[in-house]
């Protein structure tokens, strides 16, 4: 009888043996979020970084691919020009549709219209799907139901104020940042919140003074003057001009603007005479660690990388809808100076880089990230050792990213009105806010389409 380690033996008993042993539970996740702005995909880029730290393999989606008949380009367009040029008619859609908890038939069409496209990306060895996207998750929460997806689906909250829109039926659990946004979902009917605390990247950290030092050089930055980043977002929205001349005005610092990808903002600023300005900043971690205090206008992820930074953070001339509820979010929670009024600006500004408001506010920034169990452990947990059934495994579909076109101007106004409504994240139609008026439709379309006449 020949001896089990022959090497004939192995070979006959390798096909009898591999059948035998348990099945390795999957280790693949994938993450759906969305490029409008940067906070949705700056979430889900960190925590697809600790997730393959921890051993994971992660597939990450941007939901706009996921749509059909390039309305992903449609609805970040729509969106990009209404906080531009028509800001009260968002904060008043917002508001109308803030707590209401359900979704209008056009935009419930559009979520099912993106159903398939996102079965299909993901991957039958899945073991956990999560968004970092309201429109992802409504679409998540129905193919749960359905019992169509048969993995846990996952909402990683990524504001801090919680619109109805992001708490979807069919959601297993909710993560949120902290307590204010938790118990704001929870007041919304999510189910299984757990407190994980932010996504940033670990290149956000409290500065020494000799890197503080170092950085004022390298970005040519006054040695000692008190620096106050005003920072408006990927796209450079809201009143920045008016605030920078506000902030240099009253004399309490020296402004250090960046304007994103707004590069048309940055060359107008410069021309008016504003010293420090920037377009897109690769390096936002040194840019922090030059700066006294954070002036923001969206209460997304570059207020949670302040925090990280042991910057303090005050909220000013807001922008519409999910700006102005994460201030008053920030605010209950003690993390943010809401500043409401300009005669405001410079003593808060002033208490913030130099008195005990500034100094509570850092240390409860930096206890954000105090937890043992972060994001991507309860993603982990989540997970478990569940995996896609063989009725909805199919054969892979990667889901390829396509460059986008600019929106055509003279687009119909229904498709306006589905792109637009979506894009904010809410669920009434546009007409609840503007009118039945189809002088006052026509007129908002051609806003969308670039007309500003």
């Amino acid at each position: 009888m020949p001896y089990r380690d022959d090497p004939a033996t192995v070979r006959a008993l390798s096909p009898l043996l591999a059948s035998r042993r348990p099945e390795q539970p999957s280790r693949r996740i994938v993450i759906i979020s969305a490029s409008v702005g940067a906070g949705h995909d700056g979430a889900a880029a960190e925590l697809a970084r600790c997730l393959e730290a921890d051993g994971f393999r992660v597939e990450r989606h941007d939901f706009l691919d996921l749509l059909p008949a390039r309305l992903g380009s449609l609805l970040s367009a729509t969106y990009h020009r209404l906080l531009d040029w028509a800001p009260v008619g968002y904060q008043r859609i917002y508001a109308a549709t803030e707590h209401t908890g359900r979704t209008a038939p056009g935009v419930r069409a559009l979520l099912r219209s993106a159903e398939r496209r996102t079965l299909r990306a993901i991957s039958p060895d899945t073991c956990a799907v999560v968004s970092t996207y309201p429109g992802a998750s409504q679409v998540l929460g129905r193919l749960r139901q359905q019992g169509r997806l048969t993995v846990p689906a996952i909402t990683y909250l990524t504001d801090f104020s919680v619109h109805s829109l992001w708490v979807a039926p069919g959601i297993d659990t909710h993560l949120a940042v902290h307590e204010v946004p938790a118990g704001q979902a929870r007041a919304q009917g999510a189910a299984a919140i757990t407190v994980t605390g932010p996504l940033v990247a670990t290149r956000f950290a409290p500065a020494t003074e000799a890197g503080r030092r170092a950085a004022r050089a390298r970005w040519g930055l006054p040695e000692q003057a008190p620096l106050a980043l005003l920072v408006a977002g990927s796209w450079g929205v809201g009143p920045i001009e008016e605030v920078a001349a506000e902030i240099q005005g009253g004399g309490a610092a020296v402004p250090v603007v960046v304007c994103g990808r707004n590069q048309a903002l940055a060359e107008r600023m410069r021309r008016n005479g504003v010293q420090h300005v920037h377009g897109w900043v690769e390096d936002m971690p040194a840019l922090m660690s030059a700066a006294d205090v954070l002036v923001q206008n969206a209460g997304g992820l570059t207020s949670l990388e302040a925090f990280a930074s042991g910057l303090p953070v005050a909220s000013y001339r807001c922008i519409p809808g999910h700006g102005q509820t994460n201030a008053a979010a920030l605010q209950e929670a003690g993390l943010a100076a809401w500043i409401r009024e300009s005669a405001d600006l410079h003593p808060v500004l002033t208490e913030l880089m130099a008195g005990p408001l500034g100094r509570q506010q850092r240390v409860g920034g930096l206890e954000l990230f105090g937890r043992t169990a972060g994001p991507a452990q309860a993603v982990a947990a989540a997970a478990g050792h569940t995996a896609i059934s063989p009725r909805t495994a199919s054969a892979r579909h990667p889901v390829l990213r396509a460059a986008r076109r600019p929106a055509r101007p003279g687009m119909p106004v229904m498709a306006a009105a589905v792109a637009a409504t979506l894009a904010f994240g809410i669920g009434a139609p546009l007409a609840e806010a503007y009118g039945d008026s189809p002088a006052r439709l026509a007129s908002l379309a051609r806003l969308l389409g670039g007309d500003r006449r």
